[in-house]
């Protein structure tokens, strides 16, 4: 891994030197948009399907259940189109963290699947592990805990990865950035407002953080996320095309790749073939995306409703499913002071020993601060591993 790559994943957490198994998206995909088809989708969705589990296949299927939308809708078409098969639909529930899990185990019963709920106190628990793993200092590592256990019910893992990225689920962020921009804001002014929208990866004085070896600067990232912001589309779709092209491609799926061949798990992603990519990004937003009611999915949510499932109609997304502040409390405060009072990337001139003292000793240090300490926790325990 070289220098851009970590001054990456420690600034967006992903590593855009990576190679995507996804399609890079470029402005002009998103320019023209088409009227679409419920249908259509839902058949393209179905076919994939079957393109990833053989047709004539009748042993069991793991399915990541978390109660939003994307994966129930996954479980809905995978029990309409496998209705003879077992179906495990499993739940991680994290101590002191929001929990849907009381909604997927609704939904589990109201498709007809077994539900298993996997109660995880410490999420920091695996993060050697899958620092291992995937050979990557990423600390958002929820999917280890599922692929574990899918693991023992079926070889196959389906997940609704995707939903967000493609129909416009990350509402949480949009009227934030929305907030933060005009009709006369710049590209630079845009950038800086889709960074601070980001609470778990950005901190405004970020340029503190890394020492000389970092050779960090602002402008790298900017470059970086120019092409995204610097075009004729509307700013929200400025903010999916963003999206898109940052965590999705070299985060999520490069690191959910890595844990389920591990696990020798087939990995099923009915949102994330070629086609759906390329039909989603044709959608008008205004058909994706409702600003008023502030709510995204809308083509998704229609295909769910034919299966009765109302609870998720006009449900809002609920966002990162474990409560940083309280895994800071209960556990990650001990563990940084653990691996960074006499921190590797310290003593080889990656990062300031003086920023990591002080917010380690911030009685009221706040949640953007607590993930960046994280990222240098997942970092440190990577550069032990393989930094020589």
């Amino acid at each position: 891994m070289n220098l851009n790559s970590i001054k990456s994943i420690l600034t967006l957490r992903y590593d855009y030197t990576q190679i995507p198994t996804l399609p890079r998206l470029k402005w002009e995909d998103l320019e023209k948009k088409e009227e679409f088809s419920l249908e259509d989708i839902n058949n393209q969705l179905t076919s994939n399907l079957y393109k990833q589990i053989p047709e004539n296949y009748s042993g069991p299927i793991s399915i990541s259940l978390s109660g939003g939308v994307d994966s129930s809708l996954a479980l809905c078409l995978l029990k309409q189109n496998f209705p003879e098969n077992q179906i495990d639909a499993i739940s991680i529930k994290f101590s002191d963290s929001i929990d849907e899990t009381e909604t997927a185990s609704k939904i589990a019963k109201k498709v007809g699947v077994d539900h298993h709920i996997i109660e995880i106190d410490n999420f920091l628990e695996k993060l050697s592990d899958a620092i291992s793993i995937t050979k990557l200092p990423f600390w958002d590592i929820h999917w280890i805990y599922v692929a574990e256990n899918a693991k023992n019910f079926s070889n196959y893992l389906v997940s609704g990865d995707g939903g967000d990225e493609l129909f416009g689920g990350y509402v949480f962020r949009y009227s934030k950035f929305l907030s933060k921009i005009n009709s006369n804001s710049s590209p630079k002014d845009k950038i800086q407002a889709y960074l601070s929208c980001h609470e778990r990866d950005h901190v405004p004085e970020q340029e503190n953080i890394f020492d000389k070896k970092m050779q960090f600067n602002w402008k790298d990232i900017h470059d970086k996320l120019y092409p995204f912001f610097n075009n004729p589309l509307s700013p929200i779709e400025q903010v999916f095309l963003a999206d898109y092209n940052g965590k999705l491609l070299y985060n999520f799926s490069i690191i959910n790749n890595s844990i389920a061949k591990h696990f020798n798990l087939n990995s099923v992603t009915p949102l994330l073939s070629h086609k759906i990519i390329q039909k989603s990004m044709k959608i008008p937003t205004i058909q994706k995306f409702n600003s008023s009611l502030n709510i995204g999915k809308l083509p998704l949510r229609k295909i769910l409703k034919k299966f009765g499932i109302e609870e998720l109609i006009l449900k809002q997304k609920l966002g990162f499913s474990v409560n940083t502040e309280n895994l800071w409390k209960n556990y990650g405060f001990e563990m940084a002071k653990e691996y960074l009072s006499d921190a590797k990337i310290i003593q080889d001139g990656w990062v300031k020993e003086n920023w990591i003292k002080s917010n380690l000793n911030d009685n009221h240090i706040d949640i953007r601060h607590i993930n960046k300490l994280f990222g240098l926790l997942a970092f440190e325990i990577w550069y032990r591993k393989f930094s020589t």
